[in-house]
């Protein structure tokens, strides 16, 4: 019993690394009216977002926390200027997962993995 219990811990830290960074990576973003708004990276607790847009204020760096289903945005351009709280990963039918990126209020951007 003492070595299936070994096992079972082992085998749950061994899957933890990859269940924390299923975001990581670079994601295609869409907005509401289903417009390419921008790319959002992020790796480790670090995020980029490139919009299409020329001089668009929500462009930047930040800084955010892992969960188990997506992110919290802490700071940054997409927090302070576009109020997104949360990127939630959801299943998606054509890419198997998708970033839904979150107001407090509604979601504003599904982003694909690139």
């Amino acid at each position: 019993m003492r070595r299936f219990a070994i096992c079972l811990a082992l085998t749950a830290l061994s899957a933890a690394p990859a269940l924390a960074q299923a975001y990581q990576g670079n994601w295609s973003c869409r907005d509401a009216t289903t417009n390419r708004a921008g790319i959002l990276t992020i790796y480790g607790q670090v995020y980029g977002w490139a919009s299409r847009v020329s001089n668009d204020p929500n462009s930047g760096t930040g800084t955010l926390t892992p969960y188990q289903d997506g992110v919290g945005f802490n700071d940054g351009n997409l927090r302070a200027n576009a109020a997104i709280q949360a990127g939630r990963l959801v299943d998606d039918a054509n890419f198997g997962t998708a970033l839904q990126l979150e107001t407090a209020d509604a979601i504003v951007m599904l982003c694909n993995p690139r």
